[in-house]
Parts: C-alpha cells; sequence; structure tokens
C-alpha cells in the first residue's frame, strides 16, 4: 500500500495516478500536418545555412524543411536520418535552443527561430510510424567489429558500420540497449517508450546482434575482443558518479540523481515511486534539471536546485533552468555542500556560499541550511571499465581523428572519449564518423 501523502520523509503515493500521468505527458506535445506545414513556412532557406554548422551532426536542415514544405516528410527524413540515425530522440532531448535554433536567422532577426527541432520529430516520428527503414546494407564485406556500449555512440557506430556490410556485434552490461537514452534522460521528453521502439527501427538495418548484460571487464576483455573481431568500438559511457566528500554523505536517502532517473525511466508505476517532500539536488547540468523536475512532478513539495558556480556557467541550457522554475524548482547559485545533517537519513543539507575570485572558487564562510528528506546528487560522471592498456586524457580515452585510440584496432566515442560535450547528438557524430574510418581503415 502506498504510503499517505503526509507522512514526513520519502514516501510514495504522493499524488493519484490520474495527476502523475499528466505530469509526465510530453513536453513538447508533436506537430500535426498543418502545424509542421506552418513551422516549415518560416524557414528561410539559406544558402549559408548557419543552422547547419551549428548542428552536430551537419544535418542539411534547410533541405530537409523544405522536404516537410513540399509534402514529402519521409524524404525529410531520410535527409536528417543519413546524418544522424538518432534523429528521432535528438529531436526530443537535444538543447536545439543553444544549437541549431539559437544559430536560426529567425532567431536573430526576431527573437524566434524556426522550431527545428520539433519539424526534425515530425519528420522522423512520420518515416517510424510507416514502419519502414530507409537504408539498405551493402554487399558483406566478411569483416566482423565489435561494439561495447549500446548508447547513442554505439549504436550510431554499429548502423553505419552495418550499413558499410560489415558484421556487428553490440555488448552492454545493461538489460537493454539504448544507454543515457534509455536510462537517464527526463521521462517526460521521450514518452511512450520511444527509446527501445528508436533501437527496434534501427536494428532493421540487419547485420547487428545485440548481446545485454556482457559488461568490460567482467568476463568480456579488450584483449579477447581485439583477437575475436577486426575492429571494437568503445562507446562504454561514464558509469561513475562524483562523490561529494562531504561530511553524511553515506546518510540514508542520499543518492546519485542518475540512479534515481534511473529508476523512474524503468518504473512502470509511477505511484509506487519514493520521493522527499523536500529534496534537494547539488548540481548544474541537465541530469540535475531532470531530477529535480521530476521530483516536483511525483509530489515533493520543495525541490531545490542548488550550484557552486553561477547561473551562466551551468552546463543546463537557459531554457532547461526556466523549465525547472516554471515546474516549482527554486535554484540557488553560488553554493557548496558542507555537510549533510541527520540520524541515520538526511534532514538538512549545510551550504556555504561561494564567490569566484583571481584563484578560482572559494567560499565565504556565510553558511546557511536546507531542509532535505532527499538528496540527489548530479556532480558529474566518471569513467570505469576502461581497459589498463587504453591512454587517457583527463580522466576519458584519449582519442585522435575519428576516435582513434592509443591501440591498434581499437575506436571510442561517446561520453567515455575525450572532445564533445557529452551531449547525445554529439555521441551519435562521434560513433558515426569513427564507423566511417573503421570502415576505411579495414578496406584499406
Amino acid at each position: 500500500m502506498a504510503n499517505s501523502p503526509m507522512t514526513p520523509g520519502v514516501a510514495s503515493g504522493r499524488l493519484p495516478a490520474d495527476r502523475l500521468a499528466q505530469n509526465f505527458s510530453d513536453v513538447h506535445p508533436p506537430l500535426d500536418g498543418h502545424e509542421a506545414a506552418v513551422a516549415a513556412d518560416r524557414c528561410y532557406f539559406c544558402h549559408d545555412a548557419p543552422c547547419i554548422t551549428a548542428c552536430p551532426t551537419s544535418i542539411d536542415i534547410p533541405l530537409f524543411i523544405r522536404q516537410i514544405a513540399t509534402g514529402t516528410p519521409e524524404a525529410a527524413a531520410r535527409t536528417i536520418l543519413n546524418q544522424n540515425i538518432l534523429g528521432g530522440m535528438c529531436a526530443r532531448v537535444c538543447p536545439t535552443e543553444t544549437l541549431c535554433e539559437e544559430a536560426c536567422v529567425r532567431e536573430a532577426a526576431e527573437g524566434k527561430p524556426v522550431e527545428i527541432g520539433r519539424l526534425q520529430r515530425f519528420a522522423t516520428d512520420t518515416l517510424m510510424a510507416a514502419g519502414s527503414h530507409p537504408f539498405t546494407r551493402a554487399a558483406p564485406t566478411g569483416k566482423r567489429v565489435a561494439v561495447v556500449g549500446a548508447g547513442p555512440a554505439g549504436l550510431a557506430c554499429a548502423h553505419r558500420l552495418a550499413m558499410k556490410g560489415h558484421d556487428v556485434v553490440i555488448f552492454d552490461a545493461r538489460p537493454k540497449p539504448g544507454g543515457l537514452n534509455e536510462y537517464g534522460i527526463a521521462s517526460y521528453k521521450t514518452v511512450g517508450g520511444f527509446a527501445q521502439a528508436e533501437v527496434d527501427w534501427l536494428m532493421q538495418i540487419g547485420g547487428i546482434e545485440m548481446r545485454n548484460g556482457q559488461a568490460l571487464g567482467q568476463g568480456l576483455t579488450l584483449d579477447a575482443l581485439r583477437d575475436e573481431y577486426d575492429a571494437v568500438f568503445l562507446g562504454i559511457g561514464l558509469a561513475g558518479v562524483n562523490a561529494l566528500r562531504t561530511e553524511g554523505e553515506a546518510l540514508g536517502n542520499v543518492s546519485d540523481a542518475v540512479e534515481f532517473i534511473a529508476t523512474l525511466r524503468q518504473s512502470d508505476d509511477l505511484s509506487s515511486l519514493p520521493v522527499g517532500r523536500n529534496v534537494v539536488v547539488i548540481g548544474g547540468g541537465m541530469t540535475a534539471v531532470d531530477a529535480a523536475v521530476q521530483s516536483r512532478l511525483l509530489g515533493a513539495e520543495t525541490v531545490s536546485i542548488v550550484y557552486r558556480r553561477g547561473r551562466e556557467r551551468m552546463s543546463a541550457s537557459v531554457y532547461e533552468q526556466d523549465l525547472a522554475a516554471q515546474n516549482g524548482v527554486r535554484i540557488i547559485h553560488n553554493a557548496q555542500p558542507v555537510r549533510v545533517i541527520g540520524n541515520g537519513a538526511a534532514q538538512e543539507v549545510e551550504f556555504e556560499y561561494t564567490a569566484e575570485g583571481p584563484d578560482g572558487l572559494a567560499g565565504t564562510g556565510e553558511t546557511f541550511r536546507l531542509p532535505a528528506d532527499q538528496v540527489l546528487k548530479a556532480i558529474g560522471q566518471t569513467l570505469q571499465g576502461a581497459p589498463e592498456a587504453l591512454a587517457l586524457d583527463g580522466g576519458k580515452i584519449a582519442v585522435t581523428g575519428a576516435g582513434r585510440t592509443s591501440l591498434d584496432g581499437v575506436w571510442a566515442g561517446g561520453d567515455c572519449a575525450t572532445g564533445g560535450d557529452d551531449l547525445t547528438v554529439t555521441a551519435v557524430a562521434e560513433g558515426r564518423d569513427a564507423a566511417e574510418d573503421i570502415h576505411a581503415t579495414l578496406l584499406a
């Protein structure tokens, strides 16, 4: 039986099922055909379109919007997917407001860009609803490639390799493929099981075998993969979570935001999920916002994001910060955790105000406390499970060119590798480009 909404501390059942269904409905409802035509008509179809340059996957945005405007959304989808095979997910989660839409000429002239993200979703959803896959495999090459990690980078790499005629085996530690698309993104951004639907659609290319429940370093070694396969791509993501390194971190109801989001994403009954009455999220990125907003949507009464630097330094976009505020989340800047206070479980968090000086960030000595029966840490993730033989740079796998690592025959991309912006769209670009380099190397 669900706990009463009046139960103090972390409890489930704070909101009725119908309210939860409403709260977790699609944050960006899809465009219908008429709305898409109107939105497409606003595009200037610039010949030197800055939106293309701003897109990490270099989609020909004016072309696909023109194709929508002329009534051929499936052709538009092919234009998108040729560059970004996960274009449907990226249309939902990509921070378009800081990428293509920020670069849009309409944004500069009027403060209102063409709705590129929603148009991209319209095109890709139309094609996927038709059940067709617009790509076919080339003649078999006889080459076999191992892809470790079924996140955006690994999936993009595998699809491009399969399209080139190679046989691909994807190994992933989790029960389901998709990586952060499946486990790490707010539920209201990817409703209706879209992450898995997109993977199923992607696998229609053929030539890809998925092996779940197999993690690198746990019965799966890089040496064995290099011996068995002609090439290896690592898209293992960042599985570790940074520690607060403060007193009281081990108290009950202090946990990782990524774990909180993953649990929510895999739940079939949101009313069974426990959430605090007073939730404090520590961090300043997309994960912090996703955890905070979803806490509010589950029924938390007060939710605060506390970030150690100023608003302009938050990696969460201004749009995401505004989304949090619209959902009743308070964002406190320039404060760092000092200790978590409680008797067995968290009750408060003490913070110290910070200031930027010539020597960097420093505490001011002034402190305050926030009530917190649930504390979620969203202060960054770390690389785990990388083979010792690989050279690292800044805690990630060092790569050059299109994902080449320090070992011959081994490529890497996505969050686990150096470079990029830790975005789904960037991971897709890196997986795609690594696949092209692997293909060229194998056929050289």
